[in-house]
């Protein structure tokens, strides 16, 4: 199965390190980011997970809950926390969820037959408080993710869900954004007030702030 994008994340029930959660409302009117680790006690994936819980206050700023998933089961799950921990410098503070009968990973489409028949690759899904699915990744298991670079995704997916308005190549918070074609010069005028129009359709305003 392939989960694209504006579709409806699929729902589950799940035990995690937190308890058992059912997806869409453990979300309950937050984003969410459900990332997938080819498995337990591997050395990319602990690096990661690390990562993760240093940078989770960022994604709470934003209103964003995290959780990892892989096929692992739930006992495994809990014996890593102190590595990843220990990595990461505190606790690990989101949920890592067991996906032993591949339920999960099957219906994200986060295993790839051609690698493996059982591990998932690095997938990454960011999902609206809407359920649909904003952003989709895919890294091979050789390569750890930026995770620095999926909350400048998540910034600018959270001021275009909300403005007209779309984000150039290299865009950080903060920056200039783009006038999206669908607004007419005389209604860009009127919303945004006046705008930098580097070509007819290439139209630059600093992003709104608040």
């Amino acid at each position: 199965m392939t989960v694209l994008l504006g579709d409806i994340a699929p729902d589950f029930d799940a035990k995690t390190t937190i308890g058992p959660i059912s997806f869409h409302d453990w979300i309950d009117g937050s984003w969410a980011v459900l990332f997938s680790h080819p498995a337990d006690f591997t050395p990319v994936c602990t690096t990661e997970l690390a990562a993760v819980a240093r940078l989770l206050p960022q994604f709470e700023e934003r209103n964003v809950k995290v959780a990892a998933v892989s096929v692992d089961p739930l006992d495994k799950h809990e014996a890593w926390k102190a590595d990843i921990e220990k990595i990461a410098g505190r606790e690990l503070g989101f949920p890592l969820v067991a996906d032993p009968d591949r339920e999960i990973s099957t219906a994200y489409g986060m295993i790839h037959p051609s690698a493996s028949a059982t591990a998932t690759v690095r997938s990454v899904f960011v999902i609206g408080p809407d359920k649909q699915v904003k952003l989709t990744l895919t890294y091979p298991a050789s390569t750890g993710r930026d995770f620095g670079e999926l909350l400048r995704v998540i910034d600018s997916l959270q001021l275009t869900a909300e403005h007209q308005l779309a984000t150039p190549a290299d865009w950080r918070a903060g920056d200039d954004v783009v006038i999206t074609p669908a607004v007419s010069d005389e209604e860009a005028i009127a919303r945004f007030g006046e705008y930098d129009a580097v070509t007819p359709y290439l139209r630059i305003v600093p992003a709104p702030v608040g």
